[in-house]
């Protein structure tokens, strides 16, 4: 399982002049999510980001049993403690993106398209959530799956 948070807003805020915030004291929406290696994502709208948010996030979702792939987050420090068997880490500051198998590839690829998708609708300002969950719903899906249940619910 790979684990990842990312923080979601339009690009520019309203009154606002300068550059903003990034990661952690930023104004923006913390997301997190959980991908799992054979392609299928969760998200979660989180009120924040600290240790004890994501761990229990972590906890109700992944099975004790599951390798847990992270970066270095502090937030994530623990996990074997708390009962998981494996728990690697690959450190973005140091220029480790892949290290054979550890890598959080799938989940950062998920929130780009998760970023991206907005863009066609001009930005969403309502039920945020609920695109969330669509874009969730999309990565799980191959694209004939996809269309063919997308004709059915227009029937």
């Amino acid at each position: 399982m790979e684990v990842d948070e990312s923080y979601f807003a339009a690009k520019r805020q309203r009154g606002f002049h300068g550059k903003s915030k990034r990661g952690r004291g930023t104004l923006k929406q913390p997301v997190f999510g959980i991908f799992e290696r054979d392609g299928r994502v969760y998200t979660e709208i989180v009120p924040d980001c600290k240790k004890k948010t994501l761990q229990a996030v972590i906890l109700g979702k992944v099975s004790l049993e599951g390798v847990v792939y992270s970066d270095s987050r502090r937030g994530y420090s623990g996990l074997v403690d708390a009962g998981y068997s494996k728990h690697l880490r690959v450190n973005h500051g140091q220029n480790e993106f892949a290290d054979g198998t550890g890598r959080i590839n799938g989940i950062e690829s998920f929130r780009s398209f998760t970023k991206r998708r907005p863009a066609k609708f001009n930005g969403v300002t309502k039920n945020f959530d609920l695109h969330l969950k669509e874009c969730g719903w999309r990565w799980n899906r191959n694209s004939d799956e996809l269309s063919h249940q997308l004709w059915g619910l227009l029937k």
